[in-house]
């Protein structure tokens, strides 16, 4: 038997009625009402709570829907006026009739909440009626990073981390007091058996070397450099450092070994570096701020030729995964840790940190950041194995046209202009929202000439419009001879015994030419589209029994990161296997020879 709470609807769109595991709201509801039935309905037994019942109907008194409510600014507002305790999964629904409501999933608490008056209160099914003492007494869980160790004293403040603290903090009113002052209105210090004691935040932020040692030694960062994409490193150094300095640090050896290419726009110039400094310093914060202090185990940093990657111990918080963390309400695992770099102006308070991660990477022509998570950890990948020159150029331009090109804008462009052509259900994926939520961003980009819509029916694709294309490099202009270019592929290679040979990928639009799909010299005809391309490199992995960047590139005439970009997703499809380490010994073999 399926438990109603699970159930915001019935496969057909009847409305529950309101009782145990449901609660009925008007449209008009204020957020602070919301707010303590969401509160009481997790400290009952969870549910859901459908907002906008009043509007649903065919009486003439029924105006508007719950469509006009953002289910993000619903879960942010609940999560704010519960202090940050409750996150709720809020999604549209439609109703027969053509209407919407609002229905917002609401899971048990593991602990008493307190409603944002500071009421206890829990859902009966009528009505929200107070928590009994008895029910009342399990808490929250405590902050790890707000505790006061027994043995800690004022001693294991370091003063010169003290005054980095404060020159961080230039903007914050508190930064004109003495020390203690200072350090008590950032809530780092505590009155606790009957002195002035330091958090372990304060210890984090300002501590000295002996403090950390004692204290929290699993706040070590090992950064290691590797030479080549191989698992062995060459240089390694262990930091256990308060963190502005650890930060300072960090950024030193990795801007060491960082390089950059000017890319001209106009009278312009922009640096793309192989890690961007904005990019990999936002990521090591989100680390060391959200990093699970009660493991024992260090954030690893690795520096390779072609990404970097952060290893956190504690994974990603309940509910976030690598699908939704664009979306997903932001958790804070150490709020006073937070709170404190927020005010100081290290990390953004609204939870914009990935945000501003993707939005970097994409504007400078690379792909997006790649989490993988797992039961006790997260990995975070940033890709640097090149960039799309003119996709920077192309982006900087628009962006002074258009005034601003959202994120969503941007993850939309970026796919198309590596995979030549997408689903809706594909770019949903990659926005990581619903399907029946793209449908507006997709018409306002075809509205602004970005994109073009191909196909019909269940057949309907996105491509870049014709003129992005040619900004791109990936379509001559009209006009021009567009007489595409023979490939010269390997004649007639023999097939493994029992093999069946690879047939290449048809158009997806029947009889249309091969689309270019690299960069053309001003003197050369249009290139091999993606799909021949893919083609060749299987087909030379068949005859050769291996195929590497340089025979990719010499036979279609591409550059290295284009040639790179077929070879990886050939292998994330996994069609390709590949072997070796570094630029001129990776190979890519045939899954099924493995």
């Amino acid at each position: 038997m399926t438990d109603p709470s699970t159930q915001a609807l019935s496969p057909l769109g009847v409305l529950p009625p309101p009782g145990v595991n449901c609660v009925h709201l008007p449209l008009q509801v204020s957020p602070q009402d919301l707010a303590r039935h969401a509160v009481g309905l997790a400290n009952a037994r969870g549910g859901t709570i459908l907002v906008g019942v009043d509007a649903v109907g065919d009486s003439p008194a029924a105006q508007g829907d719950a469509g006009e409510l953002h289910p993000l600014m619903i879960t942010h507002a609940i999560f704010e006026l519960s202090g940050g305790r409750l996150t709720v999964n809020v999604q549209h629904h439609r109703v027969p009739g053509g209407r919407r409501v609002l229905a917002v999933f609401v899971p048990q608490a593991p602990y008493v909440l307190a409603a944002p008056d500071g009421a206890v209160i829990a859902w009966d099914g009528q009505n929200l009626v107070p928590v009994a003492g008895a029910d009342a007494e399990p808490v929250a869980a405590q902050d790890y990073t707000a505790v006061v160790p027994p043995d800690a004293s004022l001693a294991d403040l370091d003063p010169a981390e003290v005054a980095r603290l404060r020159n961080l903090g230039r903007r914050v009113e508190a930064a004109n007091l003495p020390d203690l002052d200072f350090l008590r209105e950032l809530g780092l210090i505590v009155h606790s058996g009957g002195a002035l004691r330091p958090t372990l935040a304060a210890i984090l932020l300002a501590g000295t070397p002996a403090a950390l040692k004692a204290h929290v030694p699993q706040a070590e960062v090992c950064f290691y450099y590797h030479q080549t994409p191989d698992v062995e490193f060459q240089f390694r150094e262990d930091l256990l450092r308060p963190i502005p300095s650890l930060l300072t640090r960090l950024q030193e050896l990795i801007q060491a070994r960082n390089r950059f290419t000017p890319v001209q726009v106009g009278l312009f110039r922009i640096e793309v570096w192989d890690q961007d400094e904005a990019v990999y310093r936002e990521a090591l914060l989100n680390a060391l701020t959200h990093r699970e202090y009660t493991l024992r185990d260090a954030v690893q940093v690795h520096l390779y030729p072609d990404r970097l990657e952060i290893m956190n111990p504690g994974g990603l918080p309940g509910g976030i995964t690598p699908g939704n963390i664009l979306r997903h309400q932001p958790k804070r695992r150490n709020p006073l840790l937070a709170e404190v770099l927020s005010r100081l102006g290290l990390v953004e308070r609204a939870g914009v940190g990935v945000d501003k991660m993707y939005g970097l990477m994409l504007r400078h022509g690379k792909e997006p950041p790649e989490f993988t998570s797992y039961a006790d950890a997260v990995t975070l990948a940033l890709h640097s194995p090149g960039f799309d020159a003119e996709f920077v150029r192309f982006v900087a331009r628009k962006q002074e046209e258009m005034q601003t090109l959202s994120l969503d804008m941007l993850i939309v462009l970026s796919l198309l202009a590596r995979e030549s052509e997408a689903t809706r259900a594909t770019l949903a994926r990659a926005l990581q929202l619903p399907e029946d939520r793209t449908p507006r961003l997709l018409r306002g980009m075809e509205q602004h000439g970005l994109i073009a819509r191909t196909g019909v029916g269940r057949g309907i694709a996105y491509e870049l419009s014709a003129e992005v294309q040619v900004a791109l490099g990936q379509r001559r202009p009209a006009g021009q001879d567009a007489s595409p270019t023979v490939v010269q592929a390997p004649a007639a290679p023999v097939p493994a015994a029992g093999a069946e040979p690879e047939p290449p990928r048809p158009s997806s639009r029947a009889g249309a030419a091969p689309r270019a799909w690299r960069e053309p010299a001003a003197s050369e005809a249009q290139g091999p589209s993606l799909a021949e391309v893919r083609a060749v490199a299987l087909a030379l992995a068949r005859e050769r029994g291996r195929v590497r960047n340089v025979d990719l590139r010499e036979t279609c005439r591409l550059s290295t990161q284009q040639a790179w970009r077929v070879l990886r997703r050939l292998v994330l499809d996994g069609q390709l296997v590949k072997t070796g380490t570094g630029t001129r010994d990776a190979a890519y073999e045939l899954a099924a020879r493995r």
